[in-house]
């Protein structure tokens, strides 16, 4: 269980940080689906590399006193990567519409 709930978490709070981006982005018509599956993917991946670059990996030991960091990376990394990949496709869509 310890191994899939930073996954849990990064791609939950890469959907909050997707729809956010999609919202900001109003002159994109993107519709839910690239908006769930970029903010999910954008989100495991930043929260996998700043979970990373904070201490916490995916599956580490609460015990090692790292899993605060771990979690504040999921959480910070997931919602930034999902922003940041959502806002990347909206601007690709956009440019593709033309």
């Amino acid at each position: 269980m310890e191994t899939i709930l930073p996954i849990i978490i990064q791609t939950v709070t890469g959907i909050v940080g997707g729809q956010a981006a999609g919202a900001a982005l109003k002159n994109v018509a993107m519709g839910q689906l690239p908006k769930l599956l970029s903010g999910a993917i954008g989100g495991v991946a930043g929260g996998s590399l700043v979970g990373g670059l904070l201490g916490g990996s995916v599956g580490a030991d609460p015990a090692d006193g790292i899993a605060m960091g771990g979690l504040l990376g999921d959480i910070i990394g997931g919602g930034a990567g999902g922003a940041i990949l959502t806002g990347i496709v909206g601007i690709v869509m956009k440019n593709l519409d033309r």
